[in-house]
């Protein structure tokens, strides 16, 4: 019996772990794209009539290339390949994949 709760408190100290974990990951993964607020909005909401593209929903995909593009300096920008260039491409993905994530 005693067994059993040992095992059955193991099994939930690793759950609780994972909950942190996850947790854990997703604030700092929701404070990296908080940095793109400035220009592009909360949550990538642009302000409407802005000439700012709103991130909010665009495929994942499709933010990783422009990012990765501006950080080469393929794209021309005025500032997002300065910006672009601050962000690993680990980052670049986790930042890429919220947005998409997110309501137009």
């Amino acid at each position: 019996m005693k067994r059993l709760i040992l095992m059955g408190l193991l099994a939930f100290g690793a759950a609780a772990s994972h909950a942190q974990t996850s947790d854990k990951d997703a604030l700092y993964i929701k404070s990296l794209a908080a940095t793109c607020s400035n220009c592009h909005g909360t949550n990538g909401v642009a302000l409407q009539g802005s000439s700012v593209v709103s991130l909010a929903g665009l495929k994942k995909d499709y933010i990783v290339e422009q990012m990765k593009a501006f950080k080469s300096g393929a794209r021309p920008a005025t500032i997002m390949h300065q910006l672009s260039k601050g962000y690993s491409d680990a980052q670049i993905e986790q930042i890429a994949g919220y947005f998409a994530a997110q309501k137009k």
